[in-house]
C-alpha cells in the first residue's frame, strides 16, 4: 500500500504538442526501441541459459561454486523432484525461472502504481536486468544473477507497455496501430538477440554472450531515459480520489462467465507447453540432432530462436490475413473455436518432431533442418490462433468490475506452463525420445477437446450479451 503521494514527473514537451513521426507521437517510438533492446537482451539471455547449465555450469568444477545452490537445488527436488541428470536439473532451474518472469509483473505493477512511479520503475527494472546479465560471468553469482532478472522483468515488463495507451487521448484510433509498432520492436529484438548474443555465447565464450545481453539493456536505458521528454508523465498517486464512476455490479452471468474464464487457464497453459518448450529441452535435443552445418560451418543452436521468431512474426500475420479473407465469405468462428483449432495444428508440429526423432534415433542419422522448419512454422500457425486469440477473448468476455484483474490472471498461465516445461524437460534423457515429443502432443491435443466441450456446453455464455 502507498505510504506517501508521489509528485507525477512533469514531461518537459506536452504529449498533445510533441513532434510527429509517421503519424504517431515520437513517444511511441522511443517506448519501441527500448522494448527492441530489453528484448535482446532478454532472448539473448534465454536461448543461451540451458546450452551453458549443460555444458558448462552444471558440470563438476563450476556447479560446486555456486553460491547457495545446494539448498536451491533440494528446493528444485520438492518441487520438480529428484534431477537425475546435468539435463534435468537445467530443465527444472530453466522452469523456475521462466515462470517466475510472469508472476513479478504483478508485483511491478503495484510497485509502479503505489510507491515508485512507471518512469522510476521501468529504469530500476533496466538496471536490474542489466545487473543480472552482467553478473551472469561468474560461476558464483549464478542465482543472484536470475533473480535480478526475475525482478527485473517484473519492474520493466508491464510498466512500459502500459505507457504506450497513455500517449494517446481517449478515442484516438491510432492506439491500436500503436500497439502493432511495438510488437514490431518486441519481435525485432527477440529475431536478432540469438544471431548476436547466441553466436557470442557459443562460439566465443558464454560470458561474451550474457555480457551482449547486458549492454543491450544498457542501450535500451539510455534510448528510455534520452527519450522521457517525449513520454507521458506518471500520474499522481492519491489513494483519497473519489471514484469518478460507480463500480459495476457483478450479476449471476457475469459470475459464471468468471469462473469459466478462470477455468480455462490451466487448460490454455496445458496447450502451451509445446510451443514454450522450444525455448528449453527442444534446444538441448536439437543441439544434439539437427544437422546444423551449413555451407560447411556449424550453426550455433541458438539461431533456431530466430528462425521461431520469423516464422511465428510470418505465421501471425498470415493467420490474420485468412480470417479477414475467410471472414468476408463465410462466418468468422469465435474466439473458443479458434483456439481450439489452434491446439489441433500445434500438435502436428510436435507430431511431425516425434516422427524425425524417433526416425533419427532408430537410423542414427541426423534431422534435417527442413523439419525444423515445418515444425516452427506448423506450430507458428497453431500457435497464432491461440495466444492473441486467447488475450482477446479474455479482455472481450471478462466482466466489466473485475476486467483489469482477470486480464493480469490471465497471465498466470503462462507461470503454469512453464511451471509444466520445467518439470516434463526433465524427462527427456529418462524418456524414449518419441515418447516425449508425443507427451506434448497429447497434452496439446487434451487441451483443444477440452475447448472444444467448452463451446459446445457453454459457448453462448462467452458471446457479448444481448
Amino acid at each position: 500500500m502507498a505510504i506517501e503521494e508521489l509528485e507525477a514527473l512533469p514531461a518537459t514537451e506536452p504529449i498533445d504538442r510533441q513532434p510527429q513521426l509517421l503519424g504517431h507521437p515520437i513517444g511511441l517510438f522511443v517506448i519501441a526501441f527500448t522494448e527492441a533492446f530489453e528484448r535482446f537482451s532478454y532472448y539473448g539471455m534465454q536461448v543461451l541459459l540451458v546450452l551453458y547449465m549443460v555444458k558448462q555450469l552444471l558440470l563438476p568444477g563450476h556447479v560446486e561454486r555456486i553460491a547457495g545452490f545446494a539448498p536451491f537445488r533440494a528446493a528444485l527436488a520438492h518441487l520438480y523432484g529428484a534431477a537425475p541428470t546435468e539435463q534435468a536439473l537445467s530443465s527444472h532451474v530453466f522452469g523456475l525461472y521462466t515462470s517466475l518472469v510472469y508472476l513479478t509483473p504483478i508485483l511491478g505493477g503495484v510497485l509502479a502504481d503505489r510507491w515508485l512511479g512507471k518512469t522510476r520503475t521501468v529504469t530500476l527494472g533496466a538496471l536490474l536486468m542489466a545487473a543480472g546479465h552482467f553478473l551472469m560471468a561468474f560461476d558464483v553469482s549464478f542465482l543472484l544473477a536470475l533473480l535480478l532478472l526475475v525482478v527485473g522483468v517484473g519492474c520493466l515488463k508491464g510498466n512500459l507497455a502500459s505507457q504506450v495507451g497513455l500517449l494517446y487521448p481517449a478515442g484516438d484510433n491510432r492506439a491500436a496501430d500503436a500497439f502493432q509498432v511495438y510488437y514490431i520492436g518486441i519481435n525485432a529484438g527477440v529475431i536478432v538477440s540469438p544471431l548476436i548474443c547466441g553466436y557470442l555465447g557459443e562460439k566465443i565464450g558464454w560470458h561474451w554472450g550474457f555480457g551482449a545481453a547486458g549492454v543491450g539493456m544498457l542501450i535500451g536505458l539510455l534510448i528510455y531515459r534520452l527519450g522521457r521528454r517525449y513520454l507521458p508523465p506518471d500520474p499522481r498517486i492519491d489513494r483519497g480520489a473519489p471514484a469518478s464512476e460507480p463500480k459495476p455490479v457483478m450479476v449471476r452471468r457475469d459470475w459464471l462467465a468468471l469462473a469459466l474464464l478462470l477455468f480455462m487457464i490451466p487448460v490454455l497453459a496445458v496447450g502451451a507447453v509445446g510451443n514454450q518448450q522450444l525455448y528449453n529441452a527442444y534446444l538441448i535435443w536439437a543441439d544434439r540432432s539437427y544437422a546444423l552445418v551449413w555451407f560447411g560451418m556449424r550453426m550455433p543452436t541458438s539461431f533456431l530462436a530466430t528462425l521461431d521468431a520469423v516464422t511465428g512474426v510470418a505465421t501471425l500475420i498470415g493467420v490474420v490475413a485468412f480470417w479477414r479473407w475467410y471472414g468476408r465469405r463465410w462466418r468468422e468462428p469465435d474466439e473458443v473455436t479458434k483456439i481450439a483449432l489452434g491446439s489441433f495444428i500445434s500438435s502436428l508440429a510436435f507430431m511431425l518432431l516425434a516422427l524425425a526423432a524417433s526416425r533419427a534415433a532408430a537410423t542414427g542419422t541426423q534431422v534435417s533442418l527442413w523439419v525444423a522448419l515445418a515444425v516452427h512454422t506448423v506450430n507458428g500457425i497453431g500457435y497464432s490462433n491461440m495466444f492473441p486469440v486467447s488475450l482477446a477473448l479474455y479482455s472481450r468476455a471478462a466482466p466489466r468490475a473485475v476486467a483489469g484483474t482477470i486480464v493480469g490472471i490471465y497471465y498466470l498461465y503462462l507461470f503454469t506452463a512453464n511451471t509444466l516445461v520445467g518439470w516434463i524437460g526433465g524427462k527427456l534423457d529418462v524418456m524414449a525420445i518419441s515418447d516425449f515429443w508425443m507427451l506434448h502432443v497429447a497434452m496439446i491435443v487434451a487441451s483443444g477437446l477440452v475447448f472444444v466441450a467448452v463451446k459446445l456446453l457453454f459457448g453462448k455464455l462467452l458471446q457479448p450479451a444481448l
